[in-house]
């Protein structure tokens, strides 16, 4: 199979083009935070770099270190005639938990920041709450972390795992409930004669914060076993957070101070995740030079979390994480006992030695042997062709194990690993459109008051741009009346369609 090597503009033209939306958008931020942003930019991208040299380095110390794993779907991986794998598994040692080395970059560079986060302020109006939410947040993702190290190394068992998101984000929430931020949520405008303006959830706001913590942590590591899609995801979702937060504080008035420090401080969090990140996708895509290890799940999908809470767009991040949220719900009938649907220990594509190709992976069992509820679900998805299923000898049938990865092989059919990824971090990317679409879209349809952006200065009005560049006139579209290109959209796109 000949490599294909990750191209490095891939993963330096994001953080170029981030920097220059950051750029752009910081004209509009005090002078304070001008410097805070260009700083952090700047220890972003050491940390890229640092990222990539410590990971290329320490490699194989990790491997002596018995951190080290095979790639099952590689030719380099010893197979007998009939291409089943030879047990014990022989093949090409790859050094794994290479998440703990990005995190640890990460957390330092987090650490590194807080001088000059908040050096600029007097002792006098000294902000205590803000950082006080910044330590707290920096000290959840640590946590979570270290827990994720501890899983790669002595293997935890999942009633272990579960209560770890909870304990970690414990910090982050007593910070928030001393600040006494907002728990309560605005009504649509078509629920307001039942619910009234405003609705607070009080205790049940904070149950829906942690069983976020627990979802996105969890959600990302059951997501995997295709090279470079746990980091290639967590980028996605990192970029459409940075988007959100760059288009947040276009529309956001500058007299809704609170709000737009809010998204300050969680672009201050995503930008050096993202340099990390996309260091570490450049080792980990097909063919992988590494493995991320839990350790990465679990450090992306608190950092996600982490960041929904400081920025105060929790249910956004429920949007941006659909394709998780769809991975996982597939996922239950195997995951939970009680519906008795067999579950392998790996449910990750198998491998095609013919031909270098992934196909459908299978959990094979007998249908009467099944409890109840087991064989109503085995009948729903059989009939309803959500599945791949196979007769076998003695009643047994095997069908296409319930993960979204092998849903797609089974629509798309069998494809390279890489092409496989492509397709489903494209899936991610539909979800992240289709969450701007619902967020900018439909907001003045729901609700009576929308944050629009304050007055421009002339050189930034739109005729100016338009005058100066078309595609800048688009861009400005896009970020300054985001609902303005979502209703053209669907318009000329969806209602021509759909509603002729």
């Amino acid at each position: 199979m000949a490599e294909r090597s990750f191209p490095p503009g891939l993963t330096s033209l994001p953080l170029v083009v981030a920097a220059a939306a950051l750029a752009h958008v910081a004209w509009g931020l005090p002078t304070n935070l001008r410097i805070s942003l260009a700083v952090n930019l700047g220890l972003s991208v050491l940390g890229y770099m640092a990222t990539s040299s410590i990971v290329a380095t320490l490699g194989p110390t990790f491997v002596k270190a018995n951190l080290r794993g095979i790639d099952l779907n590689k030719e380099t991986t010893k197979r007998d005639a009939n291409g089943v794998l030879v047990r014990p598994i022989e093949g090409i040692p790859i050094p794994e938990s290479q998440g703990t080395v990005t995190a640890a970059v990460y957390i330092l560079v987090l650490s590194v920041f807080i001088p000059f986060a908040f050096a600029s302020y007097e002792l006098d109006r000294f902000p205590h709450a803000e950082m006080a939410e910044y330590l707290a947040a920096v000290l959840t993702i640590t946590f979570a972390s270290f827990m994720g190290f501890a899983d790669d190394v002595i293997d935890l068992r999942w009633r272990y795992k579960i209560p770890i998101p909870f304990l970690a984000t414990l910090p982050l929430l007593s910070v928030y409930y001393a600040n006494g931020n907002h728990t309560g949520v605005m009504v649509p405008n078509q629920l307001r004669w039942l619910f009234g303006d405003f609705v607070e959830l009080g205790f049940g706001f904070y149950l829906f914060l942690l069983w976020l913590a627990v979802f996105s942590t969890h959600a990302i590591n059951i997501y995997a076993g295709v090279n470079g899609l746990e980091v290639g995801q967590s980028v996605v979702i990192a970029a459409s957070v940075l988007v959100l937060n760059i288009v947040q504080l276009f529309r956001i008035p500058e007299e809704f101070k609170e709000y737009r420090e809010s998204h300050v401080q969680s672009i201050f969090l995503m930008v050096p995740f993202l340099a990390v990140s996309l260091s570490l996708l450049r080792l980990n895509w097909f063919p992988a030079k590494v493995f991320v290890g839990d350790t990465y799940c679990y450090f992306a999908g608190m950092t996600f979390a982490v960041v929904s809470i400081v920025g105060h767009f929790s249910k956004t991040m429920v949007l941006f994480l659909i394709p998780q949220l769809l991975n996982f719900l597939y996922s239950c009938p195997q995951l939970f006992p009680f519906i008795g649907i067999p579950c392998p220990r790996h449910r990750m594509p198998n491998f095609n030695a013919s031909d270098g190709t992934v196909c459908n992976s299978f959990a094979e069992f007998n249908p009467d042997d099944l409890k109840p509820l087991g064989k109503l679900i085995f009948v729903v998805l059989k009939s309803l062709r959500l599945v791949r299923v196979c007769s076998g000898p003695d009643g047994k049938v095997q069908m296409s194990n319930l993960t979204l990865i092998n849903f797609v092989l089974y629509v798309f059919g069998p494809c390279r690993e890489d092409v496989l990824c492509c397709r489903l971090l494209a899936i991610q990317v539909l979800s992240s459109l289709l969450c701007f679409s619902l967020r900018f879209g439909l907001a003045s349809y729901l609700f009576d008051v929308v944050l629009w952006c304050s007055p421009l200065p002339e050189r930034c009005s739109p005729d100016v741009i338009w005058k100066r560049c078309p595609m800048l006139w688009a861009e400005w579209l896009w970020i300054c009346r985001p609902e303005v290109c979502c209703k053209i959209l669907w318009a000329q796109f969806i209602g021509k369609f759909f509603f002729k």
